[in-house]
């Protein structure tokens, strides 16, 4: 598995995470969303560099001590090469890093992939939201990590 670089979303970033962000969100975010995301003081948005190229992204935001991770993808072509754990790891670890004691995030109920990357890391579904994306009326799983100390940054 090669190693990731990673930088801050920059403005000059975001045309190339939007073409990620439409071919793996059937509810892109818009371009004023990662713009906001550029100035955001209480959030890190990373991107994710494979050589010279951007291969995914993921970002989060701190509320008070806890991690609420808001994006995460991998360009399709870059996938399962544990591209989506390096990013969730850089996340938490930064997160670890302010302060922050616990982690959140919303997933959809159908994606399997992600579901098992982010249990395979210690999170644990602890509810549903009925309905919760717009485009399809789709339910999320929301998950939590509740110690960011207990992390396990394995390769499963």
């Amino acid at each position: 598995m090669a190693s990731l670089k990673f930088a801050s979303l920059e403005e000059n970033h975001i045309e190339r995470v939007r073409e990620i962000e439409t071919l793996s969100n059937p509810s892109p975010w818009t371009y004023e969303s990662f713009v906001h995301e550029v100035k955001n003081p209480n959030g890190l948005f990373l991107v994710a560099n494979a050589g010279d190229t951007i291969v995914g992204y993921g970002a989060v935001w701190f509320v008070i001590d806890e991690a609420h991770i808001t994006t995460l993808a991998v360009a399709e072509s870059e996938r399962k090469q544990g591209y989506g754990r390096q990013i969730v790891n850089a996340l938490l670890e930064e997160a670890q890093e302010r302060g922050m004691t616990c982690a959140t995030l919303e997933v959809r109920a159908s994606n399997s992939p992600a579901i098992h990357l982010y249990e395979s890391l210690g999170f644990t579904v602890v509810g549903t939201r009925k309905k919760y994306y717009p485009n399809n009326k789709e339910d999320a799983l929301v998950m939590w990590l509740y110690n960011l100390g207990s992390l396990d940054r394995g390769q499963s």
